[in-house]
Order: structure tokens, then sequence, then C-alpha cells
């Protein structure tokens, strides 16, 4: 794969792949979650496609989880390439379980570098992209309070609730792509909630008293 090959969410219009690929054909019957409609298919689950159909929900996913904004572009290529070497071991279920998962380690890999630090949230990209001005405001907004409230919650708290309320995956899923008891999963939910919403109040009063 192709290393310098960067495709930034900021700019929707920008689409880039690859030039090598790796495929793996699906034994007859089984579906590939990598198609949009999640039908079985007889097609070999290709990187190219893979890229191109989730590097935005990995980029954004890896901003929800803490990586800071000038190190977004790194990390999702270094899931990508995490991706590209091994997507022949792919076991064929939940492919966006598979890659949050590889996603969720590198977060955590940045998370741990000396020069960490905190995620700016892309608000400029928010506002940028909206054709009414006021709509952009409204959405920059939107965009810094969820990273803000994002922030509150423990590390293990923000993956699920990511992963859950953010990018929908099950709790089946979850528990899957991080090897956890799905009991942890649904206690780890349910305090990630308790959390956001008493911190979301706890902003919304202050807001009030303003």
């Amino acid at each position: 794969m192709n290393r310098s090959m960067v495709a930034s969410p900021e700019d929707p219009s920008v689409t880039v792949a690859p030039t090598q690929g790796t495929e793996r054909r699906l034994p007859s019957g089984e579906s590939d979650p990598g198609t949009a409609t999640g039908h079985a298919t007889e097609a070999p689950l290709v990187f190219e496609a893979v890229y191109a159909a989730n590097f935005r929900g990995v980029w954004r996913t890896l901003h929800r989880l803490g990586v800071g904004r000038a190190q977004l572009d790194d990390a999702a290529q270094d899931v990508f390439v995490v991706v590209y070497r091994r997507l022949a071991e792919f076991d064929g279920r939940s492919l966006r379980g598979w890659l949050y998962a590889i996603a969720v380690r590198v977060a955590s890999d940045y998370r741990r570098r000396p020069w960490y630090r905190r995620a700016v949230p892309l608000t400029d990209a928010v506002i940028d992209s909206a054709p009414d001005p006021g709509r952009a405001s409204e959405l920059g907004e939107s965009v810094r309070l969820l990273h803000e409230l994002l922030a509150e919650l423990p590390h293990d708290q923000r993956v699920v609730f990511v992963l859950g309320e953010l990018e929908q995956l099950t709790a089946p899923e979850i528990a899957k792509a991080l090897e956890l008891n799905l009991n942890t999963v649904y206690s780890r939910q349910r305090a990630a909630r308790a959390r956001f919403d008493a911190a979301f109040a706890r902003r919304r009063s202050r807001g009030s008293r303003a």
C-alpha cells in the first residue's frame, strides 16, 4: 500500500485509493459486510473498496476517540496499513466492527505517545462545508460540544459510547471487536450514557444562567 495516500474527510470531493489491492473471496453464500446493501455476494473483498467506503468513518471515529487534528491523517493511514496487511485474515463477520477495533487500538497508541495532545474539534471543517452560515455556526457549536462532552468520559466508557451511540455498532459487535464480555459492554454503555447526560445537563444549566 502506498503510504503517501491521504483522503481528508474535510473535503468530501477528494477520493484517493492506493494503486495496489488485496482481496479475499468469500465462501459461497456468505454475506459480504463490505457492500453497501449487506446482501450475500460472490465478489471479492477488495482493499480499495474497503478503503473508499470506510475511510471517512474511521477518520471521524479516531477524532472522537481523542486523536488530535494534526495526527488524524497519520492515524487513519496507520489503521488502513493494518487493514491492508491483515485483510486476508478477516473472518467475514462484521467488517465495521473489525475496522473500528483496529481504530481503537491505533487511537490508544496515539494517546500513549509523549507528544499526545487533546484533540481540537474540527469546527472549521464543518463551517466550511455548510452552505448556510447560520447553519454552519450551529453545526460548529454542536461538534465542539460533542467533543467536549466526550472528553469528560473515562477512556473505556468513551470507546463504547462512540462505537455504540455514534457509530451505531451493536453491543455484541462491540464486545467482539474489543474482546470484552457482553455484560461489560452493557455496563460501560450505561455508565457512559449517565456521565454524558449529566455533563450535558450541567452545561445546559450553566447556559441558562448565563
